[in-house]
This record gives structure tokens, C-alpha cells and sequence, in this order.
């Protein structure tokens, strides 16, 4: 199960004309790493203030910044292992800030909803958070051990962002949506994992 990771194709060729430009002017894909990394840095500000809009245009213009790394390197037929590692750093940077924009949003706005205790609505930003990084250390393991470096869903990256947005348009339901990101996290994460350990069995990454 892919997830919106399946959409990926396409979003990149929507942005087709600056992939061509950067080529055609040998912009280096770490660019696009830091663009990236700099919307999401936005988007934390416009989701602790609760403008659902503005950080869904921000998270897509992330997104868009993750793409165009990739796309790059490739289209320039460059292969650095120093930009496996800014692109990975990159990803983990922003979902850092994102989260902790949402913690801020949290706290600003409290919510009932699944709260008990010191299960608060930032609470359950730090759970998500935490669980948002299972998904990306079972594929590092995997590629590690000469598997395949997995991505996409059910809940990836694009997922997570997506319930970014609709946890800041509805702060009430922060909890809510937290949960369903750890839940979502974790079931990747051993999907991933499974996927991984059919795949080096069968002797190769498949």
C-alpha cells in the first residue's frame, strides 16, 4: 500500500518547469533540500497560529522541496551519498518543525478530546511525533542490511502532512488526529519491516 506516496509521479511532473530549469542551470539538489526544509519552518508558524491554509500551501511547497531533491539528482545524473544523508536530515528536520508547530497550536488552543490525565493535546503531538520517525528507521534499517529503502504509505510523509492541515483547522480534534498518526505510523512501520524481511529472504532487495 502506497498512500499518496502513488501521487508522487505526479506531483513532480507538475513542477516540471523548474525540474527543467534547475537542470538547465545546474542548481544543486541540496537547494531544493533547504527549500524544503525552510517551508516547513513556515508552515510550523502558520500552524501554531491556526492559519490552516496558509500551512497547507507552505506544507505543499515542503513536499514539493522533497520531490525536487530527488528529481534533480536524478535528471543530473548525480549519485552522493552526502546527499542521501541532507535529504534524509532534511525530512526529519521538517517534520520536527512541524509537529512543533502543532504542539504550539495544542497548547494555544486546548482540546477534550482523548485527554485524561497528562495525556494532553501537546502530549499527543509528542506521541505522534515520536511514532512519525518509526516508519523512516525501519527503511533505514532496511536499506542498511542491503534491502530496499521503502517508502510511501498507508502513512507516510504526504499523510502525515495531510493530517498536519486537518489538525490545524480543527484544533479540537489535535488528540484526535495525533492518535490516528501514531497508529498510522506504527502499522507502516511493520508493514515496511515485513515487506523487508519477504524481500532479503528471498535473497535481494526484490
Amino acid at each position: 500500500m502506497r498512500g499518496l506516496y502513488a501521487l508522487k509521479p505526479w506531483y513532480t511532473r507538475r513542477l516540471g518547469a523548474v525540474l527543467r530549469a534547475a537542470v538547465r542551470h545546474g542548481v544543486s539538489p541540496d537547494v531544493f533540500t533547504l527549500l524544503g526544509v525552510l517551508a516547513a519552518a513556515a508552515a510550523a508558524v502558520a500552524i501554531a497560529l491556526g492559519w490552516w491554509v496558509p500551512a497547507l500551501l507552505l506544507l505543499a511547497a515542503r513536499l514539493a522541496g522533497a520531490n525536487l531533491d530527488g528529481a534533480v539528482a536524478r535528471a543530473r545524473g548525480l549519485s552522493r551519498p552526502w546527499g542521501f544523508v541532507l535529504n534524509e536530515l532534511g525530512d526529519r528536520v521538517g517534520d520536527l518543525l512541524m509537529f512543533g508547530g502543532l504542539a504550539v497550536l495544542a497548547v494555544r488552543e486546548p482540546a477534550t478530546l482523548l485527554v485524561a490525565g497528562p495525556l494532553t493535546g501537546s502530549a499527543w503531538v509528542l506521541l505522534a511525533a515520536l511514532a512519525a520517525t518509526a516508519p523512516t528507521f525501519a527503511s533505514l534499517a532496511a536499506a542498511g542490511a542491503g534491502g530496499r529503502r521503502l517508502n510511501g504509505g498507508p502513512f507516510g510523509k504526504t499523510e502525515r502532512c495531510a493530517a498536519v492541515v486537518v489538525a490545524t483547522a480543527l484544533p479540537a480534534w489535535i488528540p484526535v488526529v495525533a492518535a490516528l498518526v501514531v497508529v498510522g505510523s506504527l502499522l507502516t512501520a511493520a508493514l515496511r519491516l515485513a515487506r523487508t524481511r519477504t524481500d532479503l529472504a528471498a535473497g535481494g532487495p526484490g
